[in-house]
């Protein structure tokens, strides 16, 4: 309905980054605003994040 090909979100991804590098960028640790992933962090590293294995 969009006119999107199977392609769009790889790219979209590719040019913005994922959810993790997006964070880090602006407003992880390394920033001015410093803040850390507490449970906005991955399932594997404590957080409330969990990606179901799709296949």
């Amino acid at each position: 309905m969009l006119g999107l090909d199977a392609e769009w979100a790889k790219r979209a991804i590719a040019a913005g980054g994922n959810y993790g590098e997006v964070f880090e960028a602006n407003i992880g640790e390394n920033t001015p605003i410093g803040l850390s992933r507490g449970l906005n962090a991955q399932w594997t590293n404590g957080g409330l994040l969990y990606s179901p294995p799709f296949r």
